[in-house]
């Protein structure tokens, strides 16, 4: 049996964390993988991480054939146009959920939106460890992961520079 959890098995995550990555080292395919993290991370520790239910969606990909999971397995060959479309049809259904004050529905749309962003997450070859990375870089700069200033183009704001 293989250590990645099926798509059809995933378990809500607990809440011991905030689901951030701390460190360049996390789970991959069941043993420990290195990333390039900023120098600013490199003194987290890697006991801190805990595989979110994000990373293991995005674990699971890997195992997807059209035999065990037919649907992730026509989006994961479609293309990456279709799989951004996805990525933005689901963002505008969670708006439109949330307008609609449907607390049920944001949940569940944003359940799909997330999915589908996962899905473009592996489609590109990002890690979701890098992701966490940058939120975490970002909190650590300005107090909470919020977006970036943008750069400064006369009286515009000044973007904090990255490192």
């Amino acid at each position: 049996m293989t250590d990645v959890v099926k798509l059809t098995k995933l378990k809500f995550p607990d809440s011991q964390g905030d689901g951030s990555r701390r460190s360049g080292t996390h789970l991959y395919n069941g043993g420990p993988r290195e990333t390039a993290a900023p120098d600013s991370l490199s003194g987290i520790k890697a006991a801190s991480l805990q595989p979110g239910e994000l990373d293991r969606l995005y674990l699971s990909l890997a195992e997807v054939t059209p035999e065990n999971h037919p649907r992730t397995a026509r989006l994961l060959a479609s293309s990456t146009r279709k799989t951004a479309q996805k990525v933005i049809e689901e963002a505008g259904e969670v708006a439109l959920e949330t307008v609609k004050h449907h607390d049920r529905g944001i949940v569940r749309e944003s359940a799909d939106l997330l999915y589908h962003l996962v899905a473009l997450w592996h489609r590109a070859g990002i890690d979701p460890a890098d992701v966490w990375i940058e939120m975490r870089r970002r909190a650590d700069t300005l107090g909470i992961a919020e977006k970036l200033p943008k750069v400064r183009r006369r009286g515009r704001p000044a973007r904090i520079q990255q490192e």
